[in-house]
């Protein structure tokens, strides 16, 4: 399952890289869980990979449901950055935060 793979690679601090509308997202995984729509979603900061402004855009907020090729890098972070918080009132059941 996504969301128990998205969960280890937080606990661990393990980067992830996936495709997601069509093309590769790299990010640091903070928080995955159920969202208000009711969708399973996942707050990342992205550190690689596509952007379709050209630069990127650090915090995103992605549909686990849509994601493919999930890959849990041997890649660690060291921690939350910047303007990361904890509870994100997006999520309605949080499965894993950092």
């Amino acid at each position: 399952m996504r969301a128990s793979r998205l969960a280890e690679a937080i606990h661990q601090r393990k980067v992830v890289e996936f495709r997601y509308e069509g093309r590769t997202r790299v990010v640091e995984p903070h928080t995955v869980g159920v969202m208000t729509t009711g969708r399973p979603g996942l707050r990342a900061y992205q550190v690689g990979g596509y952007s379709e402004s050209g630069t990127q855009p650090p915090w995103r907020l992605y549909r686990a449901d849509r994601m493919s090729g999930l890959v849990v890098t041997s890649k660690t972070f060291t921690g939350p950055r910047d303007g990361y918080r904890r509870g994100d009132p997006i999520f309605e059941r949080i499965e894993a935060e950092l």
